[in-house]
């Protein structure tokens, strides 16, 4: 009997529970905490961010019973299934914030909201970069244990109005305010990893940060979110059956961050349901903001196809110079096809993932040109 597919299932205790087919990542969650302590990871939307996320917090809380047989469990892993930590959990992921302050208010009240699930009783503070240093330091004490912090989508409220980048500016600094409390909670902090689309550490949203490793570009973490082909051919080799496998790598496979490619899950997941080859991944959300800033810096998409970037271009984001490279880059448009070390510092290829991205990107670009604004399947 096939393994049931957790298509929108971002909850590791309804994935396991519900008998779903779950590629394990986590050794990459053991690697993470014997190594360090505070990360940032940049992946494309709906690459599994948030799952991840949600296995970490399941791990840190002692749901020993949710990993039987997964690498976490196993002694070679070295977690400490007796070390239970309290954890603090911020997603950005459920609104939309047209302003700074619709972005405090909903701040305090995901903070309310960690405040009362642990159980923690101190004054409040009107800040939220204050109430979560209260928040922090109060769990700690609370449960004789240092806090976990986990935060998904650290950009989206800039993200959202990037459009706008004086409004956007202000969500950035509204949140570097934030962030940068965690700089002087080291002692009270065991674990903390912050996930989104975007990087924005030339801004100085991340300043504060000192000790932040930033593992987006890393062979040793290329394969955190995604599928890799043996992790495909092993989890679901029952929908493999008679599958035309080359087809299937062609269309959805192809992203690299430096180390090893991996499929789109999203998409991978959408295809064994519909058993149809379509542009799933592409059509949740077409990129409405860098079709606005290509119009205004018009390229042939095949000019994307072999881009030779430095670090300029793949690297941080900044509001107040945007370059569609880099937006396309950040939000899985473009991926490195390969990298070279010229006078020391490393030159990528960029270029499109696969077929999906690459037929649905230049047919969308191309329907905006011609003043189409809705976008088909291709």
């Amino acid at each position: 009997m096939k393994k049931k597919l957790p298509i929108g299932i971002q909850s590791f205790d309804k994935l396991i529970s519900g008998g779903c087919a779950y590629v394990d990542k986590t050794r990459f969650i053991a690697n993470l905490v014997n190594s360090g302590s505070v990360y940032f990871l940049s992946r494309p939307r709906r690459f599994g961010k948030s799952l991840l996320i949600d296995t970490m917090a399941c791990a840190f809380s002692g749901r020993r019973e949710l990993f039987s047989g997964l690498y976490l469990d196993t002694p070679e892993s070295g977690w400490d299934w007796e070390k239970i930590n309290p954890v603090i959990r911020i997603s950005f992921g459920q609104r939309i914030n047209k302003n700074p302050e619709e972005l405090i208010e909903y701040i305090k009240e995901m903070l309310a909201e960690e405040k009362k699930k642990l159980s923690l009783v101190f004054t409040d503070s009107p800040s939220p970069a204050f109430q979560l240093k209260r928040l922090v330091e109060a769990a700690h004490e609370k449960y004789s244990a240092q806090a976990v912090v986990l935060i998904d989508e650290y950009d989206k409220p800039i993200l959202d109005i990037i459009d706008n980048p004086p409004s956007a500016i202000l969500m950035r600094d509204e949140l570097k305010s934030m962030y940068g409390a965690l700089k002087d909670l080291d002692e009270h902090l065991r674990f903390v990893f912050l996930t989104g689309v975007s990087k924005f550490a030339k801004t100085g949203i991340f300043s504060g940060l000192n000790n932040l490793h930033d593992i987006t570009i890393s062979s040793d973490y290329s394969a955190i979110c995604g599928y890799t082909q043996q992790e495909l051919e092993s989890v679901f080799t029952e929908y493999l059956v008679n599958a035309d496998k080359d087809l299937i790598r062609d269309w959805y496979n192809g992203y690299s961050w430096y180390g090893e490619s991996v499929y789109n899950p999203f998409d991978i997941l959408l295809h064994f349901s519909e058993k149809h080859f379509l542009p799933f991944w592409f059509e949740t959300g077409t990129p409405t903001f860098l079709i606005k800033l290509w119009k205004n810096s018009p390229r042939n998409p095949a000019e994307y196809d072999g881009l030779i970037a430095g670090d300029e271009v793949i690297g941080s984001f900044e509001i107040e110079n945007l370059r569609p490279e880099t937006l396309l880059f950040q939000a899985g448009y473009l991926t490195i096809k390969k990298t070279e070390t010229i006078a020391g510092s490393i030159q990528y290829t960029l270029g499109f993932p696969n077929l999906e991205v690459r037929s649905a990107l230049s047919r969308l670009l191309a329907m905006n040109t011609s003043g189409i604004d809705n976008f088909a399947p291709v």
